[in-house]
């Protein structure tokens, strides 16, 4: 079974991530959505919330399983047997920062692919960063997020 994982923050999950994973759909038997928790970054929403939303998100999604991890994600991977991770592009930036850790994970365990999805262009503006920056002064972000995420938005308020 060909497994993946598509790591990340998703503080919030945006447009752009459900669309890199809505891609990737047709190219693995199963993917794990890992939220990482990251002790140096100030967060919006709880892992428990990410995952909650997530969750609902994907819920009529069977090849799809949300989990959160710590630690090095390339050992993540080794852990739930995923032979592949997925990395969303949106900005040459982008590339070059996730290039850096493709590379290093290879270096570290080398039978761990990254697989890069560009994104489309349409969501290549789109960040969590900004996502978080447009709900912090009570802004509208039903364009940038799936609707299933809005209720937990909501909670924020």
């Amino acid at each position: 079974m060909k497994t993946a994982l598509f790591p990340g923050s998703f503080d919030p999950i945006t447009k752009a991530h459900v669309d890199i994973l809505k891609r990737s759909l047709s190219l693995f038997d199963k993917i794990y959505v890992g939220v990482g928790t990251n002790s140096t970054k100030k967060s919006l929403l709880s892992v428990e919330q990410r995952l909650a939303m997530i969750k609902a998100v994907f819920a009529d999604e069977p090849k799809v399983e949300i989990i959160s991890y710590e630690g090095l994600t390339v050992n993540f991977c080794r852990e739930i047997g995923a032979s592949h991770m997925i990395r969303g592009i949106r900005t040459v930036s982008d590339f070059e920062y996730e290039k850096a850790i493709a590379q290093m994970n290879h270096a570290l365990i080398p039978d761990i692919e990254s697989i890069f999805i560009v994104s489309k262009p349409g969501y290549s503006s789109i960040s969590s960063t900004i996502v978080r920056d447009v709900l912090r002064y009570g802004g509208d972000v039903a364009q940038f997020v799936p609707s299933p995420a809005i209720p937990f938005l909501k909670e924020l308020g």
